[in-house]
């Protein structure tokens, strides 16, 4: 999912709304999605969140809140968010943003159920890590 094929659909417009915490992103197949800041960084592809292996994913915690403070273009296939938590190590295909947006009911759901499952809520406080630990921004 990290790269385009030649028939993905890419972006045609793009627009950062900094009060409501979401990305408006509309498609070349005439897709339009909403995807909020959280969901962006409650699932964001970087290593520090997903792992190098389903068993090292780090479940996130307390990014409700959360914004993006600058989205810079990686070349003509993704952006890099800088989410105001600090954490930008995630570059976000446009490949990665259709599935976001397209799938975001069901990500929603299986967060929400990982959480249940951890006991944790959703603006917990993201837990401290030893040290040497990767950062879990």
């Amino acid at each position: 999912m990290a790269g385009l094929n030649k028939h993905s659909p890419t972006p045609t417009a793009m627009t950062v709304h900094g009060q409501s915490r979401e990305l408006d992103i509309a498609f070349s197949d005439g897709a339009v999605f909403r995807i909020p800041f959280e969901l962006m960084r409650v699932f964001s592809p970087s290593a520090e969140v997903q792992g190098h292996s389903p068993e090292q994913a780090v479940l996130q915690t307390g990014k409700r809140e959360v914004g993006v403070v600058a989205l810079e273009p990686v070349g003509l296939y993704a952006v890099q968010p800088t989410f105001s938590d600090g954490h930008n190590s995630g570059i976000f295909s446009w490949d990665y943003l259709y599935f976001l947006g397209s799938q975001a009911d069901a990500l929603w759901a299986d967060y929400e159920a990982r959480l249940r499952l951890a006991g944790r809520g959703r603006d917990d406080p993201m837990p401290t890590r030893a040290s040497g630990a990767c950062s879990s921004q």
